[in-house]
């Protein structure tokens, strides 16, 4: 009998064959979700210049009373506006209208808010002092200059889009995403705008597996179906070779269509078809082909099946090559609703419908259907998959299992 390798192993395989996408200068808008591949270096501080944090008056702060309990007189000399670029000095004993953002006159140290005041236009009465330095934002206060404003390898979300926009940066340099492409081998499948005669059945793997690799973080190109004509799915595969960092072949494991499969890809480099020791989707294949050694899998031709190995083997190399630093799905530990059974010698991943005990804050999990592995609609239904160890055969409701958390993304 064939040995079964072990999950660990088989994920390490593959793991090591994580390739990044050289990273690409991009503009800031294109880079939203993309890994910053520089560090960002504030060119320009920001504040570029003392601002106003308030609407009000510009004052020395000398100039008003330090018990602050006497109202003070200031002849008003002018006022200015935010993006105002005409210097303007203030003499000792005088004040300057500003709106919340202009720049201070020279010699100016703090603001007076409006709301401090009565508000005169002409000659302003004080009611109450300010401090050097109140109700002013100081140049290089948010950043400055020489400080990183975004790192390598952070995540670019909408706060780094602005603070690229700050810092006056229009592009940057990320890692692209992945580029993942899928096929889908067999003679029954067609596709889902035609309607399939007997013994047909439609291609679900391509459309499944393609929006698992969105998912992940892919840029996937869903090639659909190829004939398993030899020649033409190595012309097919080939092609896609060229232009990814990850090619998956849906159908490409398992009976004999499996093995024409894999004769016909073992031209373009080692690509082992390995009895993997995990349930469903034990069945399966992965190699390194073309001249770049590009990461192939083989996945059952089963939905279920070849979705499972996706997201145990597949998924994570998506993230490795991402570049994210933790490239696995978080696990927590659950207690069984009602009792689970799994096939011996073999890592089972099983459905599960994961909740959480409000009063406890303890982590439930209800397994959906039974070990079938051709129940798509329980998958769809399913939030997590139940690690059951090689060794168990059954886990008695009440026990504590380990659960992947297949988060649902809105």
């Amino acid at each position: 009998a064939q040995e079964f390798r072990p999950v660990d192993e088989q994920l390490a395989l593959v793991l090591e064959a994580a390739v990044r996408p050289r990273p690409v200068r991009v503009a800031i808008s294109e880079a939203q979700g993309l890994l910053c591949a520089e560090e960002v270096v504030a060119e320009h501080a920001l504040p570029g210049f003392d601002q106003a944090a308030v609407d009000g008056y510009a004052v020395r702060s000398v100039d008003l009373r330090a018990d602050g309990d006497e109202p003070v007189q200031l002849p008003v000399v002018g006022e200015i506006m935010a993006g105002s670029r005409q210097p303007r000095r203030l003499q000792p004993g005088q004040a300057v209208r500003v709106v919340t953002g202009a720049p201070l006159p020279t010699l100016a140290d703090a603001v007076v808010p409006t709301a401090y005041t009565d508000g005169h236009p002409a000659k302003v009465t004080v009611h109450r002092s300010v401090p050097s330095a109140g109700y002013v934002r100081r140049t290089g206060e948010d950043v400055q200059i020489g400080d990183v404003a975004v790192r390598q390898g952070d995540t670019i979300g909408a706060a780094q889009v602005g603070l690229l926009a700050a810092v006056g940066r229009s592009k940057v340099l990320v890692y692209p995403r992945p580029r993942v492409s899928i096929v889908s081998v067999g003679d029954e499948l067609v596709d889902i705008d035609r309607a399939p005669s007997v013994g047909q059945v439609y291609d679900v793997n391509s459309y499944a597996l393609a929006a698992a690799a969105r998912d992940a973080g892919a840029e996937v190109s869903r090639v659909g179906i190829v004939p398993s004509d030899p020649k033409r799915l190595r012309e097919v595969v080939e092609g896609r070779l060229l232009m990814s960092e990850v090619v998956v072949v849906a159908g490409g494991a398992g009976g004999a269509a499996g093995d024409e499969v894999h004769a016909a890809l073992s031209e373009m480099g080692r690509i082992d078809v390995t009895r993997v020791a995990m349930h469903p989707g034990s069945a399966q294949g992965f190699g390194r082909l073309g001249p770049d050694s590009v990461p192939t899998f083989l996945l059952p031709a089963n939905p279920m099946s070849a979705l499972v190995v996706f997201e145990v083997l597949i998924r994570p190399l998506i993230r490795a090559a991402r570049g994210t630093r933790n490239p696995h799905r978080r696990m927590v530990s659950a207690r069984l609703l009602s009792p689970v059974t799994s096939t011996k010698g073999r890592k089972g991943f099983l459905r599960g419908q994961l909740l959480r005990d409000e009063r406890t804050g303890e982590y439930l999990v209800q397994p959906l259907g039974t070990s079938g592995a051709h129940l798509l609609a329980s998958l769809a239904e399913a939030n997590c998959l139940i690690n059951v160890d090689e060794d168990l055969t059954e886990v008695p409701m009440g026990d504590q299992v380990r659960v992947t958390f297949l988060a649902q993304r809105v």
